[in-house]
């Protein structure tokens, strides 16, 4: 169960860099708006990551936490944001991903 709510909070930390990244060209009431989103999914994230770690070790824990993080930031940025999908970039996406499922089977 720790598993799903260490993804979640993930998923999560994806919300909060992509509501940064509304908000960077949101001005006024709507740039507000998307900080608060920002604080929230933040908020969430933390909180799911802290559940997680009362029974799996922290240092997996925060690694699979950060890559999906960086993973789904990535793909927010390539999908959303119209970011370079360019061959190397893609490559060292794949790699952190099996790098992730990696730890995810070595850690009791």
């Amino acid at each position: 169960m720790n598993w799903i709510i260490l993804i979640i909070g993930g998923l999560f930390e994806v919300g909060f860099a992509a509501c940064l990244g509304k908000a960077k060209y949101a001005t006024g009431a709507t740039a507000t708006w998307w900080y608060i989103g920002f604080l929230v999914c933040l908020t969430i994230s933390m909180l799911l990551l802290i559940k997680a770690t009362e029974t799996l070790p922290i240092g997996t824990a925060y690694a699979v936490w950060t890559g999906i993080g960086a993973i789904g930031t990535v793909l927010v940025g390539i999908f959303i944001f119209k970011e370079s999908a360019d061959f190397w970039r893609v490559f060292f996406l794949a790699t952190l991903i099996l790098s992730i499922v990696g730890l995810k089977f070595v850690s009791n």
